[in-house]
């Protein structure tokens, strides 16, 4: 069983993600698959959240909690990195580089 370490850094999670996928068996499982899966969770990201702010929501929907539901977006995000050798962290760090010379409103 994979350990992840008490103060993990984000290149710690990719790797976590990454021997969590093979003990599971879905290390085997494609882009497009994880993308879809992806897309899944967000949705049920959403309905968590309307769940929270009282908004109507199908009564059969299993919800689970908003904090469940980003930490499996994390683990998607992770794996389809993985999948593309992509190191998270330095992609958000040059792409924040990108940012703070953009003009906010």
């Amino acid at each position: 069983m994979p350990i992840l370490k008490k103060s993990p850094q984000l290149q710690d999670i990719q790797r976590y993600v990454s021997e969590l996928e093979e003990e599971r068996g879905f290390s085997n499982e494609t882009i497009i698959q994880k993308c879809l899966l992806l897309g899944e969770e967000i949705g049920e990201l959403f309905k968590a959240i309307r769940k929270s702010e009282k908004i109507k929501i199908d009564n059969n929907s299993n919800i689970n909690s908003i904090d469940h539901e980003l930490a499996d977006i994390l683990i998607y995000l992770c794996a389809i990195a993985n999948r593309l050798n992509i190191d998270l962290e330095k992609a958000f760090r040059q792409k924040e580089e990108i940012n703070k010379k953009r003009t906010w409103l």
